[in-house]
């Protein structure tokens, strides 16, 4: 439904507030929710206690958290004067808005329904030109037990983002009878001065990032003796930092209480360099909170399904090769992905029920539909499949990490922008610093034309810089929302340092051609473009546009004019 007050609509579907002139304005996941539990509940006072338990379930938060959506909100609405979120001295705030409710509008995206999964396809033979002929078989997967297809998926995701407030958290058996997980962070140890400052800093961030995660509880202790009433810790975070040469070090583990058992443990180091503080500060936090989130993630999925993994091989060898099958996804190259493929099909055929190597199966087809290495039929049914296997996926591991990103992934290489978004920042409520992520999420609202918002997410996601293995996608993608808005001087740094980790891609050096030849220096400009016709033979205007399906007059126009640059860089027309 759409809630509408003071010319506002609160778009719960969309997941988004417009403004009087229909414009969307832009909130954070929990500001909006908070929004929403005012406009559910107008004239009714409710108590801070009250907000905050809605809006922040089973995490320890400050007064300030809630302050600031609430100053947030009052600048959406232009609430300077505070009389649509008022506050009652004593007793919490009130909503003092008339709303009306309204249906919301047909075109609100539902997924088709997905026909049952295939196992008697037909191999697919490559018509890329220029490529040398290699022939990429569709998957085989003979089942994946219990699965089922949810109903309407895009409305489920949405609820799970975050933004409802009655929102039900899939639990770990373990943990039902007390609710989910409680991770203590202690502060981490320094030895005085600037890194004392830096640990106490890093300490805050990460305990902030953490308490996003849904399916844990958060709470800061301020040394080794919590204070009355702090709940029972399952685990405790603790860690050392020190300052080096030029670097930040930390050595961060995370300790089961119960048993003591050190179930976590990382180095995490970052360059300082000419970053100003605060990067410095988001940078150390992201590179402990990463990889952290990841294995919180999997202990969690090991307490839910203790015996998944099936009959044939061990976790531990489709581990290998899932790890050397991904490594191919982003880099590969079409020899490399017929191995790949051929590589998982054999792990998944001996652990049929095994749901990493099936998803891990599904990105790798992903990626082969995105270079155009399958003929037009086999690519529509590589689609069909890898939604199915990624949507099967999601039914045993809802709270996955690696599935939630190649979902995401999925439905942002084929143009499902708005489901995207949701399922992108739904990866984000278990990983906050998932670069990845916010790299698709930052694809999605550029080709919605929404170029600032993408802009302000790539740098974001370069501001956690994590994974790292994938920096050179947020720094492209930042270069090319630069020159989607006509801001070629800004695009080129971050092109360069895009091309300076992976230069073995055609697309950033088309890019690149195309900031140089704006920019007046059409010498440059056709070296680039060189460059990326030896990287990518037979690519011309027609084959290298990215689809229209779903994209914004805005992103369309825009691109049509790049195109136009493209060729006189030495794109080829035909």
């Amino acid at each position: 439904m759409v809630l509408c007050f003071a010319g506002f609509q609160l778009d719960r579907p969309r997941a988004e507030l417009r403004g009087p002139g229909g414009e969307a304005l832009k909130l954070r996941p929990k500001t909006l929710c908070l929004l929403i539990l005012f406009a559910t509940n107008p004239g009714r006072v409710l108590s801070k206690r009250e907000l905050m338990d809605a809006v922040w379930p089973n995490v320890h938060v400050g007064d300030d958290s809630l302050f600031q959506c609430i100053r947030e909100i009052r600048t959406a609405l232009g609430d300077e004067r505070r009389q649509l979120v008022r506050l009652v001295s004593g007793h919490g705030y009130v909503f003092e808005a008339e709303v009306s409710v309204q249906a919301a509008s047909s075109d609100t995206p539902v997924p088709s329904p997905v026909p049952p999964f295939s196992v008697t396809d037909a191999p697919g033979e490559p018509d890329t030109p220029g490529k040398p002929d290699v022939t990429i078989e569709p998957t085989r997967l003979s089942r994946l037990s219990g699965l089922r297809r949810p109903a309407a998926m895009i409305a489920a995701l949405s609820v799970v983002v975050g933004l409802a407030v009655a929102t039900a958290i899939q639990r770990a058996p373990i943990f039902e009878e007390r609710g989910p997980p409680t991770i203590a962070v202690m502060p981490i140890k320094a030895a005085g001065g600037e890194a004392a400052a830096m640990a106490a800093n890093v300490t805050v961030r990460l305990a902030d990032g953490l308490a996003k995660i849904e399916n844990i509880r958060v709470v800061a202790l301020q040394s080794a003796l919590p204070a009355a009433g702090t709940p029972q810790a399952d685990f405790v975070l603790s860690g050392e930092l020190q300052q080096g040469e030029g670097t930040w070090d930390a050595q961060v583990r995370m300790t089961r209480t119960a048993d003591r058992e050190v179930v976590w443990t990382a180095p995490a180091t970052i360059t300082v360099g000419d970053a100003e503080l605060s990067l410095q500060q988001s940078r150390l936090a992201a590179s402990i909170g990463h990889p952290l989130a990841v294995r919180i993630s999997t202990l969690l999925d090991a307490a839910a399904k203790p015996t998944e993994s099936g009959r044939g091989a061990s976790p531990g060898s489709a581990n290998v090769v899932i790890e050397q099958a991904t490594a191919s996804i982003l880099r590969t190259t079409r020899d490399r992905f017929a191995t790949a493929q051929t590589m998982l099909e054999k792990a998944l055929a001996g652990d049929p029920e095994n749901v990493d190597l099936a998803v891990s199966l599904a990105a790798l087809q992903l990626r082969g539909i995105q270079m155009v290495w399958y003929s037009p039929a086999d690519s529509a049914a590589a689609e069909t499949r890898a939604r199915a296997i990624l949507e099967r996926a999601l039914q045993v591991k809802p709270s996955s990490i690696p599935v939630l990103e190649a979902y995401c992934r999925f439905l942002n290489a084929t143009n499902e922008f708005v489901e995207s978004l949701v399922a992108c920042a739904r990866t984000l409520n278990f990983d906050p610093w998932n670069g990845l992520a916010l790299y698709h999420i930052g694809l999605a609202q550029l080709q919605l034309g929404r170029f600032e918002d993408a802009l302000a997410t790539f740098k974001q996601a370069d501001r956690f810089d994590t994974p790292q293995v994938s920096r050179w996608t947020w720094l492209l993608g930042a270069g090319m929302t630069y020159l989607f808005m006509g801001r070629s001087e800004e695009a080129l740094p971050w092109l360069l340092r895009s091309i300076a980790i992976t230069p073995a891609s055609g697309r950033p050096y088309m890019l690149l051609a195309a900031a140089y030849q704006q920019l007046g220096r059409p010498d440059d400009a056709k070296a680039a473009m060189d460059k990326a016709l030896a990287l990518r033979p037979g690519s011309n205007t027609s084959n290298v546009k990215l689809p229209p399906k779903n994209a914004s007059a805005a992103f369309l126009a825009a691109g049509a004019s790049l195109e136009r640059v493209f060729v006189a860089a030495g794109l080829p027309e035909r």
